[in-house]
């Protein structure tokens, strides 16, 4: 035989060889016992000659002798296929047919059906033997007459019946169920007979679903790689969100000796059938004499238990992985269960060198190792994103490209439920007492540290608590909780996710709590910074019960509580009334930021901060007044000066002190406050006015009249 695929090739076609000598002797006994054998339309009816032949007692199912002349072919055409392969090639019929397990009988019947896909002149043999011109398939009754097989006997019918290892195993499919057994037409799909010509395309139906796992030497490689050399057929790795729980098992498997062929089941479509996809994609694992690695499990563990069970009693060496506990349910096989450990902090710093290949400046993969929570396969795909950005910039890739990279491949799905900031304010925009700087940089400082404290250092090894970090801004509105957040966020690299409390409270039972779940598991698969604003609506005090109300408003914090815990993400929480909060989980907390109400030299601060270089302005705008007389917040001095903005611009003119003061009036108005002589001063004047005033100047006259919405 030739080398490579063409001995296969070779081996295929003589073996159809030994078929076409089966249908010629079937051809030769049609005729010898056919009266209308030479009819030129026989096949198109049924002659009187033809059913007198079927009424004459002959024995129509009995086998036909064997054929002493086929039988000596197909043994010398088999002693050069094992010469062959002891030289090292690779016959891709005899691997299929030890990958499933078929016997000769079981190669014969495939090769049969499979005969019209390769030589069209089987069609017209076919149709000639079965006596209808219409059918070009072979039946199960010709197939079981071409292998010298009892049409009736059981063994033989089972061979092509639902649970038979041909069938089962997605190599020929047994069509037209409604007719009698022995007519039914045989098909070879076109995946397994492309397979067995060369073709290694991968199957349409699981194409979209497949992924391409990264090589991660990471913890529990070693006693899954021992379990599969030893031949366990069903593994489990439970793992956590950023795990590499998929590049585990395709390595484990590939340095076991065995191929992976690996199924992303985020990527199955609602309508898809999990079954269907399940026998689709463990056909592909082991025409590639492979395994199959499928997750996560969850995704289908939601459609019921049949469509977990497809997967995980597949005939093939299976690893799953996912975030639930192995249920005994999923198969009648036991597995063998490992918890998949993160990533250190070195494995995922290799993953990254490994990645970008040398092409970031020095340094820059290494901080993107503690904020980012991504897989071997996300860190491939942010690099080459991370490429592609720094090609537009048309210069090296560094961290702000790595940063980028890494946030695109966050999940869409918690953009449904919460609003994503991409954070644009840093430390300098910040005006706080030192005090809460130096909270805001401890929690920036655990997120980046914290696998050194818990793995490193075995400060989490006795907690049950999540690997998350929740953290509360308790303060008066405008005095820059929000602002913090997107601050923090920007520090890590990370976007800042803003949940919306219409999408989480419900007013029918249990809603709250299945929307908060609904939540956290996005969340979960997002590297990001979960904002909670006006935390307290939910995580408000729980209360003496005196109803069923109270009962169920206590069930939800609860339920929050224990949820909170789980999250392994970085949750920021904000207040405007501290006291509001249940202590039950402000002991949970793992920093509280007080934000105070600003003082003179803060608000000083913040009017020069919002009064901006390039906003044009007049040079009688007095800070030191406004700053001294106005006890206001940093968003209530903003919405100040873009009211005075819009005033100066209706005018085309630059922004004046007049402005500034008419803003302060109507964020009084907003705030219920009064507008009082002593805090307004010289500019009382003008409160209520609806037209830019003159600047007053010593000795000037003043109007007359006083608004009446002032004191």
């Amino acid at each position: 035989m030739t080398a490579g695929d063409d001995a296969s090739t070779t081996y295929l076609y003589r073996r159809l060889g030994i078929v076409e000598a089966r249908v010629r002797a079937a051809v030769a006994r049609r005729r010898a016992v056919d009266p209308n054998a030479d009819d030129r339309f026989r096949g198109l009816y049924i002659a009187h000659e033809h059913v007198d032949h079927l009424l004459g007692g002959e024995s129509r199912t009995g086998p036909p002798a064997p054929d002493p002349d086929t039988a000596a072919l197909a043994a010398e055409i088999e002693a050069e296929a094992d010469e062959a392969e002891s030289n090292g090639m690779d016959l891709r019929l005899r691997r299929l047919q030890r990958s499933f397990l078929l016997d000769g009988f079981d190669v014969e019947l495939l090769l049969i059906a499979l005969a019209p896909d390769l030589d069209p002149a089987f069609e017209t043999l076919y149709a000639y033997l079965q006596n209808d011109v219409s059918r070009r398939r072979a039946s199960t009754g010709l197939a079981l007459e071409l292998c010298d097989a009892v049409f009736g006997a059981g063994r033989n019918r089972q061979r092509l019946g639902p649970s038979a290892r041909l069938v089962a195993g997605g190599l020929l499919a047994v069509e037209e169920t409604d007719r009698p057994y022995l007519t039914r037409p045989l098909r070879v799909p076109d995946r397994v007979a492309g397979h067995l010509l060369g073709d290694d395309t991968p199957d349409p139906a699981i194409e979209p679903v497949m992924s391409q796992p990264v090589e991660a030497d990471v913890g529990g490689m070693q006693s899954l790689e021992r379990s599969l050399r030893l031949g366990v057929r069903l593994c489990y790795l439970r793992e956590r969100t950023g795990a590499a729980g998929q590049s585990l098992a395709a390595t484990a498997l590939t340095r076991a000796g065995i191929p992976a062929v690996a199924i992303d089941l985020h990527r199955l479509d609602t309508a898809e059938d999990p079954k269907e996809m399940a026998g689709a994609a463990v056909r592909e694992a082991r025409l590639a004499s492979g395994g199959l690695v499928a997750g996560p499990i969850e995704v289908v563990a939601e459609r019921g238990l049949g469509a977990v069970r497809a997967f995980a009693e597949a005939s093939c060496p299976v690893v799953l992985y996912g975030v639930r506990a192995w249920d005994p349910a999923w198969s009648r096989e036991v597995p063998f269960l490992l918890d998949v450990p993160f990533a250190s902090r070195d494995e995922r710093a290799a993953m990254w060198r490994s990645a970008l290949n040398g092409e970031a400046q020095a340094g820059s993969e290494a901080m993107l190792t503690a904020q980012f929570r991504l897989t071997p396969e996300q860190v491939h795909r942010a690099a080459a994103a991370a490429r592609r950005q720094a090609t537009a910039d048309d210069r090296q890739v560094d961290a702000t490209h790595l940063e980028a990279g890494a946030r695109s491949q966050n999940a869409a799905g918690l953009e449904r439920l919460a609003r994503r900031i991409e954070p644009r304010v840093g430390w300098e925009h910040l005006v706080l007492p030192e005090a809460a700087l130096a909270q805001l940089g401890e929690l920036t400082s655990r997120a980046r540290h914290r696998d050194r404290v818990l793995d490193g250092w075995g400060m989490g090894a006795t907690s049950s608590k999540g690997r998350g970090i929740t953290a509360l801004f308790a303060g008066e509105s405008g005095t820059g909780k929000t602002m913090s957040a997107e601050v923090v966020a920007r520090d890590l690299g990370l976007d800042l996710y803003v949940i919306d409390l219409s999408t989480v409270v419900d007013k029918y039972i249990g809603e709250t709590e299945k929307n908060l779940d609904r939540i956290f598991s996005e969340a979960d698969r997002v590297n990001g910074v979960l904002l909670f604003d006006e935390a307290d609506a939910i995580f408000g005090k729980r209360s003496e019960v005196k109803d069923s109300h109270d009962r169920y408003a206590n069930v939800e914090v609860a339920y929050l509580l224990q949820r909170m815990e789980l999250f392994d993400g970085l949750a920021i929480l904000t207040t405007n009334l501290r006291a509001n909060v249940d202590e039950a989980f402000t002991r949970r907390l793992d920093a509280i930021v007080d934000f105070p109400v600003p003082e003179e030299e803060d608000r000083h601060r913040l009017w020069e901060r919002n009064l901006r270089p390039e906003l044009p302005r007049t040079d009688d705008i007095d800070l030191d007044f406004l700053a001294r007389r106005f006890k206001l917040s940093g968003g209530n001095i903003r919405n100040i000066v873009v009211a005075a903005a819009y005033l100066a611009a209706a005018e085309d003119r630059p922004v004046a002190m007049a402005d500034l003061i008419r803003g302060t009036e109507r964020e009084y108005r907003k705030l219920g406050r009064l507008c009082l002589k002593a805090e307004f001063g010289d500019w009382f004047f003008l409160l209520g006015g609806s037209m830019p005033q003159p600047v007053p100047v010593s000795g000037s006259p003043r109007p007359p009249r006083v608004p009446r919405n002032v004191v």
